[in-house]
Formats: C-alpha cells, structure tokens, sequence
C-alpha cells in the first residue's frame, strides 16, 4: 500500500530564486526533507511557529540551518503554500523573517479574494 501526502506544497517564485542559490547538495536535501515533511509528522522537519500561523520547513546540512516558511491554504485542497527561504543564524527565528511571511500570506489572501469575485 502506498503512502499519502498529507498535503501538497507550492513554491513560491521567491522560494525557487532562494533554492537556485544553494550549493546543490544543500538544495537537494532541502527539497528531500520538504517532501519528506509531507508524510510524516516530524517536528524537526516542519514545525509551526509559536505564537503565529507561520510554519516552517527545517533543513541542517553541513552545519548551516536552511528554512523556508509557509503557510496552509486548505480552502479547496491542503496546500502549503512557501513565502520564502532564508540561511538561519540565530536559535529563534527572527522576527522581521516572521513578518515577511505574513505579509506575503496577507497578499496571497487579498490576491485570492479578488479572484474569487
């Protein structure tokens, strides 16, 4: 029996900019473990940011955090819909790179609903 996604990812034109200036063994394990995320429940892959409705794709590889933030979309289907990537060099993710997220989640929204109209 083959296994599921748990829900489907859309890169951003951004995310795919960032992607392109890895080395490319760091974006292939970025990719690996997005893809990974997505069947299975692991909070050292894809975790949510406390405090916000931001989530985030986890990648170490060579002693360099690589994280791409995201958000769910589950109006028709379960998507995750990426905002942008970034080289993490802090424990906590810094706020301004919270804030790009959900500005890039409200544009997204405000861009659907005109849509939808």
């Amino acid at each position: 029996m083959d296994a599921k996604p748990k829900f489907s990812v859309i890169y951003s034109e951004e995310v795919i900019t960032f992607l392109n200036t890895l080395p490319e063994k760091a974006r292939s394990k970025v990719i690996f473990n997005v893809s990974k995320a997505r069947y299975n429940q692991d909070p050292k892959l894809f975790k949510k940011l406390v405090g916000t409705d931001i989530w985030e794709f986890r990648t170490l590889y060579n002693g360099i955090q690589y994280r791409l933030l995201s958000f769910w979309d589950s109006d028709t289907n379960t998507y995750i819909i990426t905002t942008h990537g970034f080289i993490k060099k802090t424990q906590k993710t810094p706020q301004k790179e919270i804030d790009r997220a959900e500005a890039i989640k409200a544009e997204y929204y405000k861009s659907k609903n005109k849509k939808l109209k």
